[in-house]
């Protein structure tokens, strides 16, 4: 159980890497990852373009999401050597859940909730930036549909790890 919590805290380091690297410049870097109405104001603003804000969602895409799930996957199958399906389901589940346990309490609610590292310019009268339904959609794909998610690589696996 030790390793997969080291894991985890793995996790959260390497979406909080994607984070700092995104905003680097300025968190208009990083507009990919707000509300619609935020990404369209600061195009009117001219801090981005619609065709920057699609490649930097890609670039998060390659960079950040394939890394993660890829250590998810080395994590538990490779240095841990889990096989079969309830082993790996719940190691998955517990390091994709410290991860998004992080996302929502410390990247979302806290470091753009409530410090000004992700204000983007012209925008202030937007915020909070992350509320209401957006808030109730991630904290849902954080519960249940991590596990879904845990559930359906266990069982990819368990067929090729035969």
């Amino acid at each position: 159980m030790g390793t997969v919590i080291i894991e985890g805290i793995g996790a959260c380091f390497i979406l909080l890497l994607v984070c700092v690297v995104g905003i680097s410049d300025g968190a208009v870097g990083a507009v990919h990852l707000y509300e619609k109405d935020v990404q369209e104001r600061a195009i009117e603003l001219g801090l981005t373009t619609a065709e920057k804000i699609k490649r930097n969602m890609l670039i998060f895409k390659l960079a950040g999401l394939i890394p993660l799930l890829t250590f998810i996957i080395i994590s538990v199958y490779c240095i841990n050597g889990a096989r079969g399906f309830w082993v790996p389901f719940w190691q998955i589940c517990v390091i994709s859940l410290m991860e998004g346990l992080f996302d929502r309490i410390f990247i979302d609610w806290y470091w753009v909730g409530k410090t000004k590292a992700w204000d983007i310019p012209g925008t202030e009268d937007l915020k909070p930036y992350i509320s209401g339904k957006p808030v109730v959609v991630k904290w849902a794909v954080t519960i249940v549909g991590y596990p879904i998610m845990a559930a359906m690589i266990s069982a990819i696996m368990m067929i090729f790890l035969k």
